[in-house]
């Protein structure tokens, strides 16, 4: 077992990663530091419920939490950044918590990107509708700073991004959701076990192989170099053994799994460089109402297998990070590896058949093909890696 820091603290892009159970107690001290005294937490409602979870929070915050907004949901809604950005002039916040998941954390950071512009959801989705897109301003005026509190392992938050949907595929011209994305710097990410440990087993499982894959595809990535190969191989080590114990309903509480995996969740976001799994994912989305936990459960054995039938695939330094023997043959390593994501991911409670997940179609196999080739994602692609719209139907087929 892979030894962790029971603390630390460190700058990444000029975020503060601080680690460490209890670390939010020093949340009131680190904004009186900056001069922050109004303090919007940004949250959904399950979040904002859960004493166990917010109770150390305002604590922590003590005088300088000045509002709450509960509004946020798995759909990432536009409207709702824009809600908080109206909370933000109306209680003068200088500083944006988000807490929770990857919706509520891209709610957060999108919403002061929207600082210094006035136009309304009614507007945003009018030039949806009417252009196909969303254009932000090159300057949104004065933002506030963003503190995240991440509860999953989603692997959401060091981002700078994540979008926000201005309209859902059913309303869309153009069959796919309109979203609008813009880049906010953390000041912070406060990284705190005990309180993923308030976070649901059910809600954990739904996020880990998100994050997990972001580990899994940066060694492939035709951007990849040794700093971030490093990260992201550390971070498989203490995700592959301690998310089947963290993210399973029949898993005994484990206080250590969990420093492990929180770590691990950090590391592989670090200089991440996601690729098809991620475009795979990305293109049900596009499609269906789903989880990306778990279309990345779903995904990831099947398109490691058809990377590794076409490249090399950094086969063996993944095969470093899982544990598995590396100094076989090709085959052998490369069938090792996808084993082991395998069983990482049936040791969590997530589904494993495209069949599985809600609204899911076979009949949508040619559109979900087109979808992962026009992906963005699809830049990131191992060298020489030239999917073609049939090969993508055959890997799609498999995981019905």
């Amino acid at each position: 077992m892979l030894p962790v820091s029971e603390e630390f603290t460190h700058e990444y892009q000029g975020c503060d990663i601080v680690f460490g159970r209890g670390c939010v107690d020093g949340l009131g001290s680190y904004l009186a530091e900056r001069g922050l005294s109004n303090a919007l937490i940004v949250c959904g409602s399950n979040v904002a419920t859960n004493d166990d979870l917010m109770n150390p929070i305002r604590a922590g915050l003590g005088d300088r939490l000045t509002a709450v907004f509960d509004g946020t949901t798995p759909a990432k809604r536009a409207g709702s950044a824009l809600t908080v950005r109206d909370r933000i002039s109306e209680t003068d916040a200088d500083v944006v918590i988000g807490i929770g998941g990857g919706s509520s954390l891209d709610v957060a950071r999108n919403a002061t990107v929207f600082a210094g512009d006035d136009r309304s959801l009614e507007e945003l989705r009018a030039e949806a509708e009417a252009d196909g897109r969303v254009a932000l301003p090159d300057d949104s005026g004065d933002r506030v700073d963003v503190v995240v509190i991440p509860t999953t392992f989603a692997g959401a938050d060091i981002s700078e991004g994540g979008s926000v949907t201005v309209l859902s595929a059913e309303e869309s011209p153009t069959g796919q959701p309109i979203t609008v994305s813009g880049s906010a710097s953390l000041i912070a990410d406060f990284a705190d076990p005990g309180l993923f440990e308030t976070t649901p087993t059910s809600v954990l499982a739904g996020s880990a192989m998100n994050g997990f894959n972001k580990g899994v595809e940066t060694p492939y990535s035709r951007h990849s170099n040794p700093l971030s190969d490093a990260t992201a191989i550390h971070g498989l080590r203490l995700l592959s053994d301690s998310l089947p114990v963290v993210a399973s309903e029949d898993a005994p509480h484990d206080p250590d799994a969990m420093d492990r995996a929180v770590i691990g969740a950090l590391l592989v976001q670090v200089d991440r460089k996601i690729s098809i799994v991620h475009a795979f994912g990305h293109a049900f989305s596009r499609r269906y109402d789903v989880q990306q936990g778990n279309v990345h459960a779903v995904v990831v054995p099947a398109v490691l297998r058809y990377v590794f039938e076409k490249v090399d695939g950094s086969r063996r330094l993944l095969a470093e990070g899982l544990g598995v023997n590396p100094d076989g043959g090709d085959d052998t390593v490369a069938e090792a590896v996808v084993e082991r994501v395998a069983e990482t991911r049936d040791g969590v409670d997530v589904p494993t058949r495209a069949r599985e997940l809600p609204e899911t179609d076979s009949e949508d196999i040619p559109a979900l093909a087109e979808f992962v080739l026009d992906d963005w994602g699809m830049a990131n692609a191992p060298p020489e890696l030239n999917p073609t719209q049939a090969e993508l139907e055959g890997v799609l087929r498999d995981l019905w």
